[in-house]
């Protein structure tokens, strides 16, 4: 009896969030994470800030999970199905078709997936599902431009992390904004690899910068995930410079970072579980751009500003009006 017992409390603590909860737990708004978990300062953190604030805000109660495997994403989301949540968010483009299948299963409740990758086969989204997406190539086409601006050899890098559309869009949009300011710039771009793995592998981020640095580049700008903590200590290393992203990664390397490309996840997140909440919600696409909410942007404050010159800052800010006007189209692909 005593073994059973000790094996029943076992279970328990090894029992992934949620787990031990009786169905329609009263919980709110549920987020199941995408790789790397919390702590990535970036893409994940930026997701869990705009959870917070629900939570602080809207006086409501939240849960996430965060997933070990591949395959603990789909039992992330149907567990908080299973337990009612009023909303469940999905972190990262590699939730599509789970969500998408999950939000079928479960239509009295409403889903909604970050960087969701929308299917061109004509058929519409469930009703209870939003795509939430972001204009990157816009916000890297504002610190290419600085960049472009700021390099003293005329050579710059990118380091990306899975080799997959959404990340060619920053990549995409940061050689544009170097090229539109400094047409005789190079740019080095650079892949950790071909599966959601490249998304947390310092080391090969480390490989790529070093080797991007000693060919001469000044500055380099990742979309690499926890990969890119390899480009900040690349950039100390060799006393270079490297552009943060999704979150303000200045903290990684004081000094060395010349800003960051916010992508406001967390207003994303935010604004879908209020909607929830105040019966506003609805199904579809919803696009968070420089026009649209200030969904994109870079850092500029008191760490970074002796980095970059007023002028210079004062020429990007006027980059991002004639892109609001339209004035100028910033391509999303390579």
């Amino acid at each position: 009896m005593k073994r059973l017992v000790l094996f029943a409390f076992a279970l328990v603590l090894a029992a992934p969030l949620g787990a031990c909860k009786k169905k329609d737990s009263g919980a709110f708004a549920g987020i199941v994470f995408d790789v790397g978990g919390l702590g990535d300062k970036s893409f994940n953190d930026a997701a869990y800030r705009g959870l917070t604030r629900a939570k602080d805000e809207l006086k409501i109660d939240v849960q996430y999970y965060e997933p070990k495997e591949a395959s603990d994403r789909e039992s992330g989301l149907r567990r908080f199905a299973a337990e009612k949540f009023k909303i469940i968010i999905g972190v990262g483009f590699m939730f599509t078709d789970e969500i998408t299948a999950l939000a079928k299963d479960f239509p009295s409740l409403k889903f909604a997936c970050v960087d969701m990758a929308v299917k061109t086969d004509g058929k519409p989204l469930p009703a209870n599902l939003v795509a939430l997406k972001f204009k990157e190539e816009e916000g890297s086409f504002l610190v290419g431009a600085l960049a472009g601006f700021l390099t003293k050899t005329n050579k710059v890098g990118f380091v990306g992390g899975m080799n997959v559309p959404l990340i060619h869009k920053f990549e995409a949009g940061f050689t544009a904004g170097v090229k539109h300011v400094n047409p005789n710039c190079e740019v080095y771009p650079g892949y950790a690899g071909e599966t959601p793995e490249a998304f947390k592998d310092a080391a090969k981020g480390k490989s790529l910068a070093l080797g991007m640095y000693e060919k001469g580049a000044d500055i380099l700008y990742h979309a690499s995930g926890q990969t890119g903590r390899g480009v900040f200590e690349a950039a100390k290393e060799k006393n270079k410079l490297a552009i943060g992203v999704d979150s303000d990664q200045y903290s990684e390397a004081p000094g060395h970072v010349l800003t960051s490309m916010i992508k406001r996840v967390d207003l994303a997140v935010f604004e879908t579980i209020k909607s929830v909440k105040e019966s506003k919600f609805e199904g579809g696409v919803r696009v968070f751009g420089l026009k649209d909410d200030d969904g994109v942007g870079f850092v500029y404050d008191k760490n970074n500003e002796s980095l970059i010159p007023k002028d210079v800052y004062d020429k990007v800010m006027a980059l991002k009006s004639d892109i609001v006007a339209g004035r100028i189209q910033v391509p999303s692909t390579r």
